[in-house]
């Protein structure tokens, strides 16, 4: 039986990709984060069961503790809940980007306070590489306690932390201790005896392991691969065999092989999409192309936030596929652009141009977007030789100036006149709450 944090039959590969046996993570995961970010400025959804709705407030993509009870299952349809919702008084508010994106920001400065050893993995998940801020400490359980005190301090935010020393261990860690009370939120399983450890093990599905989705774990417990014991137990080349070299690696950090390193710095996309469905159907070029335009405003501004460019773009448009009996139109088309730019209005020109010759009337349409391809590098783009360069200062700085009002004023303060007015093609936000931290006016009051 191969013990935590060692390894018998490891090949040379792995080996090379283990770091230092003294290496320990801590993964930071916020409970619940768009219901918690709710409940702040709310209190009185304390202990009330209620969930936030996807776009259009069509499902459930978080759910309380209340909710969870009661058996709803994450992507529930919010119409399938109606009688549950008016028996156990369920309240359901359509997701708030703004806010959920802002109160991640701030749970990420609180970290690093810690240390700057980050990896912000997901707008509620953060790593953290903690072996060289213990010795202020007593061990890495206080630590933990003080990162969640801290954070609910600072935030209000209530969160679990877990422990190990892989990737993949501070992830079991953390699902143990927002699992089971006994931990107190933070659970750290390099302190752990060994017996204690496979204990656990054993009584946790393989399907909680990071990375094993549903398909796989099927495939797993068709093989008696039923907890995360037995995939310990497994080769981890035969793993390799069967499901490829990211099961070999899981199975190498469940062993206490740190193969997955942190990334502190998140790598640029390679490819960028905007796209929403409507809040109803659309028929008319107008409104397309007043989404299309809002679409490409949006990827302009991520993609001038990582300091690239793009050298092509799509657009596509599409009916409702679950709509069988109404006549179905699904196209796109790429663009190639003669020089690669970050500038919204030269990609709006573009799109609205590319829309033209893909729009056809007499469909009701239920979803359009933009992707953004080719996309380099800003600083070490090759330069045209016949490019006015006058022109492209003023483009960046007409570009900066656009993003640093709306970064200050709220987005889309400031937009190009294609993106419309009335834009009664967004999407349905029937109950969405304020944006409390990003505006002036929304600013929660103390009465």
């Amino acid at each position: 039986m191969p013990a935590a944090g060692t390894v018998g039959d490891m090949n040379p590969n792995a080996q090379a990709a283990s770091s230092s046996t003294n290496t320990l993570f801590a993964l930071v995961d916020v409970n619940n984060f768009y219901v918690s970010c709710e409940r702040i400025f709310q209190p009185k959804l304390e202990d009330v069961p209620m969930v936030v709705l996807s776009n259009n407030d069509g499902c459930a993509v978080a759910r309380s503790a209340e909710v969870k009870a009661l058996g709803v299952k994450m992507g529930t349809p919010w119409f399938q809940m109606q009688d549950l919702a008016k028996k156990h008084g369920i309240q359901a508010y359509s997701s708030n980007y703004t806010l959920y994106g802002d109160m991640s920001s701030r749970v990420a400065q609180v970290l690093r306070t810690f240390t700057p050893n980050l990896e912000v993995y997901s707008i509620d998940e953060s790593f953290l590489k903690i072996e060289s801020v213990l010795k202020q400490y007593q061990d890495a359980l206080e630590l933990g306690q003080i990162i969640k005190q801290q954070v609910k301090d600072t935030t209000g935010l209530p969160v679990c932390v877990g422990i190990g020393v892989s990737k993949t261990l501070a992830k079991l860690a953390n699902h143990l201790a927002k699992k089971h009370k006994q931990f107190s939120g933070v659970c750290d399983v390099n302190s752990m005896e060994k017996e204690e450890l496979y204990q656990w093990m054993t009584e946790t599905a393989v399907g909680e392991v990071w990375g094993i989705g549903k398909q796989i774990a099927k495939k797993l417990n068709a093989q008696n691969v039923n907890s995360v014991f037995d995939l310990l137990q497994a080769s981890p080349q035969a793993m390799r065999q069967q499901f490829g070299v990211v099961m070999e690696r899981l199975c190498y950090e469940l062993r206490g092989i740190s193969c997955l390193q942190l990334e502190e710095v998140a790598p640029v996309k390679q490819q960028i999409i905007a796209s929403r469905s409507f809040g109803k159907l659309v028929s008319s070029q107008v409104e397309l192309a007043e989404s299309v335009a809002t679409h490409v405003a949006r990827a302009a501004e991520k993609l001038r936030g990582q300091n690239s460019t793009t050298g092509e773009l799509t657009v596509f448009i599409q009916t409702n596929p679950f709509k069988q009996n109404e006549p179905q139109h699904h196209q796109s088309i790429t663009i190639p652009l003669a020089d690669p730019t970050d500038n919204t209005l030269t990609l709006t020109n573009a799109a609205l141009a590319g829309l033209k010759k893909i729009y056809e009337a007499g469909f009701r349409y239920k979803k359009a977007g933009v992707i953004l391809n080719l996309i380099s590098d800003k600083p070490t783009m090759q330069q045209s030789l016949f490019e006015n360069i006058e022109t492209k200062g003023k483009s960046a700085h007409l570009m900066k100036a656009m993003d640093d009002i709306n970064n200050r004023f709220g987005n889309s303060v400031l937009r190009s006149a294609a993106t419309g007015t009335k834009r009664e093609w967004q999407m349905r936000s029937g109950n969405k709450s304020r944006n409390y931290t990003t505006r002036w006016d929304d600013l929660p009051v103390a009465r």
